[in-house]
């Protein structure tokens, strides 16, 4: 193992945290305060935000949607260049503060937005973000990544870049009483899927990152398995504290990642509009099954340590039946049967995307071409 972690994203967590916000920012700041479709009106979350920026200049970008889109955010991003924004306070799920990293980064940039995704310009600065947490899934609010769609030509890109790392983020399990049960579950999914591609890869003796995920996976599986206790202060709290620890890069600190099952979950969504979560849980089985040989071992770890399976020449394989078996257990699917056309055409149309965006040889061992990636997909959609 050889490796530098840093994480420099302070974590306010628990009830009544937002009001933290006040003590973040310079009170000399101007604020864009970005968020989703508006349901922070309905359950208190704005106006605790509204009170907290009490004394500050501040301005307001709403209508963030799931998988957030380039066109979308470039309209936040007019609003903070035209108002010399100083730092941006984002208020949501993964999406918002994905979309967010955007806008903080485009802001200080004369080009085309779209080139951060596409790499043809590297951020070199960023104004800086805070994050209020409201749906917890993907560690987005503590970590340098975020995923942005094109909608005009259906492309779902994702950059890293250590200058959108969020400053701080508010994890307040309050916010989630009112999610509705689908993004529950999907937040479920993601975590879980997250830690999977940190995990599952190839044995390196990394005890401490191996006994965390393990850790991650079989709090995740404990609050599926409880899913009734979702209305539990406790549940949530696990699940909103569990989801950021599975992408905030201590467990994937020294190991391989893989990564595939998102790349080509990406395409889903861009395409048939996916859920995010979704799109990894009808892929993410095939992929493994394909896999099985370069990830045998690992996944014979993860199902002794987290289904408590026994040991026979077949654990792998009954692993990752565990695994979609718990997929289902939670109402979410894991087969593509939604897609407007036939399998094949399908099929053909998502092949074409990878290669378009080079995701040609995906995987810790680049050992899923296109050719794999089509076998993948033709065992996940029916």
């Amino acid at each position: 193992m050889q490796f530098s972690y840093s994480n420099p994203t302070t974590i306010h967590f628990g009830q009544g945290q937002i009001a933290t916000i006040a003590d973040s920012i310079e009170k000399d700041n101007k604020v864009l305060f970005i968020y989703g479709g508006g349901s922070i009106k309905k359950n208190g979350v704005y106006d605790q935000v509204v009170s907290a920026l009490e004394g500050y200049e501040w301005f307001e970008f709403s209508g963030v949607e799931p998988n957030p889109t380039k066109e979308t955010l470039d309209k936040a991003v007019k609003i903070a260049k035209e108002n010399k924004v100083d730092f941006i306070l984002a208020v949501g799920g993964g999406s918002v503060i994905d979309g967010s990293k955007y806008v903080a980064a485009a802001s200080l940039y004369e080009g085309e937005g779209w080139d951060i995704l596409t790499g043809d310009y590297i951020p070199t600065n960023a104004l800086p973000i805070g994050a209020i947490l409201t749906l917890p899934a993907t560690g987005s609010e503590s970590n340098k990544g975020a995923v942005i769609t094109k909608a005009e030509t259906q492309d779902k890109l994702a950059f890293m870049s250590p200058y959108v790392q969020p400053t701080f983020a508010v994890l307040d399990p309050d916010t989630m009483k009112t999610l509705p049960e689908r993004q529950l579950l999907n937040g479920i999914v993601d975590a879980w899927v997250h830690v999977c591609e940190q995990y599952i890869t190839s044995p390196a003796g990394a005890f401490v990152q191996d006994g965390y995920a393990e850790a991650l996976l079989k709090s995740l599986k404990n609050l599926g398995d409880n899913y009734a206790n979702r209305d539990d202060d406790q549940w949530r709290a696990n699940l909103m504290w569990t989801a950021n620890q599975a992408l905030n890069g201590l467990i994937g600190a020294g190991v391989q990642q893989d990564w595939a099952t998102h790349m080509i979950g990406h395409e889903l969504t861009a395409l048939y509009g996916v859920d995010h979560a979704r799109s990894l849980a009808i892929i993410q089985p095939s992929l493994l099954r394909n896999q099985i040989e370069h990830k045998r071992g690992k996944l014979e770890q993860l199902g002794s340590s987290v289904f408590g399976l026994t040991q026979t020449n077949d654990l792998a394989e009954k692993t990752i039946d565990a695994i979609e078996a718990f997929y289902r257990s939670l109402d979410v699917p894991t087969q593509l049967s939604d897609y407007g056309t036939d399998k094949e055409t399908a099929i053909d149309t998502i092949i074409g995307q990878l290669e378009q965006h080079k995701m040609v040889a995906l995987g810790e061992n680049q050992s899923i071409t296109l050719d794999e990636s089509r076998k993948i997909l033709e065992h996940a959609i029916s």
